[in-house]
């Protein structure tokens, strides 16, 4: 049996669960160690995360950015910076040579990720956005079932992450979910989310050729202390409805995202479900969290002839849980980019360059449309720029 792929990682700001023993997960084709961590404030700071997380004695711990890229012995950078900084840091990695992994929002808007995109395509590096929720395998299940015809035409996806925070007691004017400096605001940190289930069951469900762009309407209430999104709502209509794309129907998917009212009201799931998806022959219920799911629960449509509970042939309903073993459940993507790294590819199947920019682009289109933009100097194009 062939021996297992290492991937030498190097943290750029810092991660969990990458280290859990992928047998915990049935994995036998990819190792990870982490070789080396840096944070932009102090060495301490990466060191003190290489012992916590029991990395191996020989991680190097770095005081900056620039000296991490320059370790020869990182073959993937992973990206966990704030959402404003992920542009310039990117292009750090991407410059100096090594894969990467960046965490969602990928970038502050489409044009960012354009020409991260170009960059990694020109000097043949990987590049991958860190939706972890799309290698779960409950969401690689329930595209499945959308694929496959399981629930017939789907129609209809409306998906919701939204915590309830007295926002000014909370996070007052400086904290990265409010911060305009940081992109902060629910939608890059929270409707990134929302918009994964919409995106990856209306759109990454169908071939290749028949994916186009969603139209967009929107709605955006601005947080009165910082300018940040505090509630956001999204439209989008597809022109093609999975798993029927020859069809003249259009499906719509309605994204949301709110700071001042919760998905999941008790913290006990009584609100459920936090995703719904459905289709002509069916429908799928995703509990609460958006961004970790391990419940589903599938109804199918029943023969119309019930009158009455007990009466009647009653709807198929079926429920699955997808326990995450051992961790938190970022080894996956992590996994997936290991992956594409040891095969040389340069994106992962899972979300693709062109998906990740679209996604952007709508994003950026509910902001036009809410009047919501960040400080230039982290929309800017231009690289290097000090943050």
């Amino acid at each position: 049996m062939r021996s297992p792929h290492t991937v030498h990682w190097g943290i750029l700001a810092f991660t969990k669960d990458l280290l859990v023993d992928p047998a915990t997960r049935d994995v036998s084709d990819i190792v990870h160690t982490i070789v080396a961590a840096a944070s932009s404030s102090s060495a301490d700071r990466a060191k003190k995360f290489l012992q916590d997380t029991n990395c191996p004695p020989s991680a190097i711990a770095y005081g900056s950015y620039s000296e991490l890229v320059a370790d020869k012995n990182v073959d993937i950078i992973y990206v966990a910076t704030p959402h404003s900084h992920h542009y310039q840091n990117t292009m750090l990695c991407l410059e100096a040579g090594k894969h990467v992994l960046c965490e969602k929002a990928f970038t502050v808007n489409a044009a960012q990720a354009k020409k991260l995109v170009e960059l990694a395509k020109k000097k043949n590096l990987f590049l991958m956005e860190a939706v972890w929720t799309r290698y779960f395998p409950l969401s690689i299940e329930i595209r499945k079932m959308i694929e496959s015809g399981e629930l017939g035409t789907v129609h209809r996806v409306i998906a919701d992450l939204s915590f309830n925070q007295n926002v000014e007691e909370t996070w007052g004017t400086e904290h990265r979910m409010v911060n305009m400096d940081l992109a902060g605001g629910a939608l890059l940190d929270l409707g990134i989310y929302s918009l994964t289930w919409v995106f990856q069951c209306l759109y990454h469900t169908l071939p290749p050729s028949a994916r186009r762009a969603p139209t967009v309407v929107s709605s955006i209430e601005k947080y009165s202390r910082t300018g940040a999104d505090e509630k956001t709502s999204m439209l989008l209509t597809f022109p093609s409805a999975p798993s029927d794309p020859t069809s003249s129907h259009t499906a719509h998917g309605i994204a949301l995202t709110n700071l001042r009212v919760a998905t999941d009201v008790d913290g006990h799931g009584s609100a459920n479900p936090a995703i719904r998806i459905q289709g002509t022959k069916g429908e799928i219920m995703v509990d609460h969290p958006a961004y970790r799911p391990t419940r589903y629960t599938i109804v199918m449509k029943g023969d119309g002839e019930a009158k009455a509970e007990g009466e009647g042939k009653k709807a198929g309903r079926r429920e699955v849980v997808k326990e995450i073993p051992g961790g938190h459940g970022m080894f996956w993507e992590a996994d997936e980019a290991g992956r594409c790294v040891r095969d040389g590819k340069l994106e992962s199947e899972g979300l693709g360059w062109e998906e990740s920019v679209v996604i952007m682009e709508t994003m950026d289109e509910v902001r036009r449309q809410g009047g919501l933009r960040y400080p230039e100097k982290i929309e800017t194009l231009d690289y290097p720029v000090e943050l």
